[in-house]
C-alpha cells in the first residue's frame, strides 16, 4: 500500500481557517514532525489544497 510522508516546513499563523483545518484533518500538528498518512483520492486532495506549507515524499511499505 502506498503511503505519503508529511512534514510541515511553513507556518500555519496568518493562514486562513479553512487550511488550518486541512493540516489538522491531515495529523500535521507541528512543524518538522513527520506524519505518515495511507495513500487516498481525499487524502491527494487535501495535500494539493496546502502543499505550498509541506514537503510530500512517497514512502513504500
Amino acid at each position: 500500500m502506498k503511503k505519503y510522508k508529511i512534514v510541515q516546513i511553513r507556518s500555519r499563523i496568518g493562514r486562513p481557517g479553512v487550511q488550518k483545518r486541512t493540516l489538522d484533518a491531515l495529523g500535521v500538528k507541528k512543524m518538522n514532525r513527520p506524519v505518515y498518512v495511507n495513500a487516498s483520492p481525499q487524502v491527494e486532495g487535501m495535500i494539493r489544497k496546502v502543499s505550498h506549507l509541506l514537503t510530500i515524499e512517497e514512502v513504500n511499505e
